[in-house]
């Protein structure tokens, strides 16, 4: 009961400071005039745009276009990372073949590979899936070697006395054991594959939010710009309480 009593609390403390957080943007906008409408419009101004965005389709199309770019990266990325990262965790000697080019790889930027994309691919979606994997897939790969890593080492030898193949072994512990880590890595993977969808749609004129946003930005109609931000928070936020919702079921086991 105390526990859930916490837990309200601290839900209620975070709706007052974005409460707080607004108001402070309305008097700033609104009620004092400090920040010209121009740059800065008032939270009503960006609510209106954001429902009328919605509901004539002009932000609602954009919206489906990145959160399809992003799943579809993300995914993508948590394979590649899961399977790579696996096999890294499990085999001495796929460590020791892949882990320097992967180390080597991995501090480049997605923003300095997208050239490299553009020349590949050209300005296509096929690029902006390709930047958003690369960008997405080290948070998961990293948390997947660090869950293979965890792994208890007696649990190793009772696999091989039980005669487990490598296979098994991954399904059966592996996997087991690396999920809480695995979690952890797709839920900030999610983020990135968010941002970097944003930035190859403005890199790539490709139909999305960042691509909205660019615009509206162009056209200094600041209403529309920061609806569409507005809007890129909302399926930040929701995105990851659905993956944490998930996360709290395929894990329940370990609450049992």
């Amino acid at each position: 009961m105390r526990v859930q009593i916490d837990r309200w609390l601290f839900a209620g403390g975070g709706l007052l400071v974005m409460l707080a957080i607004l108001l402070l943007w309305y008097l700033v906008t609104g009620w004092w005039g400090l920040v010209s409408r121009v740059f800065l419009p008032s939270p009503i101004a960006v609510f209106a745009s954001l429902k009328i965005g919605v509901a004539d389709g002009a932000l609602l199309a954009p919206m489906l276009g990145t959160m399809r770019r992003m799943l579809l990266g993300w995914a993508l990325a948590s394979l590649m990372g899961v399977g790579i990262g696996a096999l890294i965790g499990v085999s001495p000697a796929a460590r020791a073949w892949l882990q320097p080019t992967l180390e080597f790889i991995r501090p480049l930027p997605a923003s300095a590979v997208m050239p490299v994309a553009i020349a590949l691919f050209g300005l296509s979606p096929q690029m902006v899936l390709a930047v958003v994997a690369f960008g997405a897939v080290w948070p998961v790969l990293l948390a997947t070697i660090h869950g293979f890593a965890a792994v208890e080492p007696r649990l190793g030898e009772v696999a091989t006395i039980l005669g487990l193949s490598r296979r098994a072994f991954i399904v059966k512990v592996g996997l087991p054991n690396a999920l809480p880590d695995i979690f952890s890595g797709m839920r900030l993977s999610l983020t990135i594959a968010l941002i970097v969808s944003v930035v190859g749609e403005m890199l790539a004129s490709q139909r999305g939010l960042g691509m909205a946003v660019l615009l509206a930005a162009r056209a200094f109609q600041s209403a529309d710009l920061f609806a569409g931000v507005a809007l890129l928070g909302i399926i930040g936020y929701f995105s990851n309480a659905a993956l944490q919702l998930i996360e709290r079921r395929v894990l329940a086991w370990r609450r049992a």
